[in-house]
């Protein structure tokens, strides 16, 4: 007999003898351990909405203890840990605080054999010739455990783009030896072809890929699976990917010779959200090396203020503004060097402003929705490029060319440098769209939202508005966090501090990349950043004056490893 607790109905379930639904986690009590050993106590957030069941409910089934609730369940393990005298007390503290204290692990002593390193090093035999195939678990969904989360599989693959599939990767002149037909990112199509290993064989559409190592295939496990889309088309199950596990085997997990690839003649559709690869020349994504920027900072020509550039004034279709009356002047500093492009601030996003996911077939029209994109450029020769990340939101520009062309003021100034959308006056007539030169601004093509069930309306941020079909949509700067913490300040009779106000795709960065505040307080992080030497807008020619600032990404390459 299989026992199955899962919390969807996938393909496990469907070969299990007894299927039994799981409790979310946010609905259960529990305990973990993070990574240095130190203990939390899991608390639920809300009540079992489908009677589902915890681990501990199933596994006290098994040792004839199904009496005990699992609140009770962990209460009674941590008592008998005996560490604290009134543990009482001492539980209400864990429950408060998050963590039960002094329960991390004791710092390991480890020190380096480079003799047995270097015995292993010279023990390894070259690969054999031919076609090497590697796996790789995926960025997005790992090895498949997070497949059903619909915002993971729109969020695009850091360095590929892809959204809702796996491909298989290889250099152009791989491509060309093996006849594999480079195809028009445009048009969404790519070649499909077999890969044989061991008789056993799997179909996977191939991108051609700048930076991949020749005679080198690479695929991503954790597809193939059949999920439950979760946006506005009707919720069936699909299949999305292929399955790489067809080829992989337990004695080779990882990589693999003797691969057969063979060209199907056949195409698939690949939705990517980017298609333009290089910067093309213009001055987007700034990056130099150490010693280019001290020599000559290329971000000095690509600043807001309103001086002289190459001799001549800045020419302005509209005064600058003036926030010495405002209490605030919102801006926010974007550090490339930072940036590691894992896109966790395009998921944060997505989640605190209720942005829908809208499919593939939909981003393959071009109809995105996340406010934040994660654009990647490369630069140099395909066969070993170089690669700059750049987060792109709305720039909230003081001088905005959406505002000029709105013909009902749907998108406003307001008195703090935010460039507002008010989404009742929106018409739809998508002219800001169109003068927007960042691209930043997300139509409604349609309601994808209106078929949700009250359950599933539980998932919404109730600080920020529903939008509709028609209605235009960007990054507000989270204003919603904006408003709350003005809300708390005037409470208490002062400022917004800079700590207590972070907007979602700061809040998400691992790096600190993302720093937001006021300019009008000289000592916030944002204000030194929008002075720092590095500072650039993009597209500065444009005169927008946007206040999103970024800071050129430095590159100190090693010379002995180049």
């Amino acid at each position: 007999n299989v026992v199955y607790l899962g919390l969807y109905d996938d393909e496990t379930g469907q070969l299990a003898n007894w299927f039994v639904p799981a409790a979310h986690p946010f609905e259960s009590w529990g305990d973990v351990r993070s990574l240095d050993g130190t203990a939390s106590i899991v608390q639920p957030l809300i009540a079992p909405l489908y009677n589902g069941l915890t681990e501990i409910e199933l596994l006290q089934a098994f040792v004839d203890r199904p009496e005990l609730k699992p609140y009770d369940a962990v209460r009674a393990t941590w008592k008998a840990q005996g560490k604290a005298g009134d543990f009482e007390s001492a539980w209400e503290t864990w429950l408060s605080n998050g963590v039960v204290p002094q329960t991390q692990a004791a710092f390991a002593s480890v020190v380096l054999r480079a003799d047995a390193v270097a015995q292993m090093a010279a023990a390894a035999k070259p690969a054999p010739a031919g076609l090497e195939l590697n796996f790789i678990t995926d960025y997005k969904v790992f090895d498949g455990r997070w497949g059903q989360n619909a915002w993971l599989q729109e969020t695009p693959d850091p360095i590929t783009k892809v959204v809702w599939d796996n491909v298989a990767l290889m250099s152009e002149a791989t491509a060309a030896r093996l006849g594999v037909k480079k195809y028009d990112s445009l048009s969404r199509l790519y070649e499909l072809v077999t890969l044989t290993v061991d008789g056993r064989s799997v179909e996977a559409p191939v991108l051609i890929q700048p930076g991949c190592a020749d005679d080198t295939v690479t695929v991503q496990i954790g597809y193939g699976r059949q999920i439950v889309e979760l946006y506005f088309e009707a919720d069936v199950p699909r299949v999305v990917g292929f399955d790489a596990g067809k080829v992989r085997t337990a004695s080779a997990p990882w990589f693999r010779t003797g691969v057969q690839l063979t060209p199907t003649g056949r195409t698939y559709m690949v939705a990517t959200t980017q298609t333009q690869s290089t910067a093309a020349g213009r001055p987007v994504a700034l990056m130099q090396t150490l010693e280019e920027f001290e020599h000559d900072p290329e971000a000095v020509e690509h600043r807001r203020p309103m001086g002289k550039l190459k001799g001549k004034a800045n020419p302005t279709v509209q005064k600058p503004l003036d926030y010495s009356l405002q209490q605030y002047k919102w801006a926010m500093s974007v550090d490339m060097s930072r940036c590691t492009g894992c896109s966790a601030c395009v998921v944060a996003c997505q989640a605190e402003n209720n942005i829908p996911v809208v499919g593939k077939e939909q981003v393959a029209n071009g109809r995105t929705m996340q406010w934040m994109r994660m654009d990647r450029y490369y630069s140099g020769p395909n066969a070993n490029p170089e690669v700059v990340n750049q987060p792109m939101l709305c720039q909230h520009c003081e001088a905005a060319p959406c505002e000029y062309v709105c013909p009902v003021n749907a998108t406003v100034h307001s008195d703090e440098g935010l460039n507002d959308m008010v989404y009742n006056r929106c018409i739809g007539t998508r002219y800001c769209s169109n003068n927007c030169p960042y691209k930043v601004r997300h139509f409604n093509y349609l309601h994808w939202t209106a078929e949700r069930s009250q359950v599933e309306r539980m998932i919404y941020n109730p600080d920020v508005t529903i939008r509709a079909r028609g209605v235009m949509e960007k990054c507000t700067y989270c204003v919603q966090r904006i408003e709350r913490a003005r809300i708390v300040s005037r409470l208490e009779n002062r400022t917004i501090r800079e700590a207590e106000l972070q907007t979602a795709c700061q809040q998400a960065c691992p790096a600190d990349a993302i720093v937001f505040g006021s300019l009008n307080d000289p000592n916030s992080r944002v204000s030194k950043l929008h002075a720092d030497q590095r500072r650039f807008d993009v597209l500065h020619q444009l005169n927008t004056r946007p206040r999103t600032a970024y800071l050129t990404k430095i590159k100190n390459p090693n010379p002995e490893l180049a």
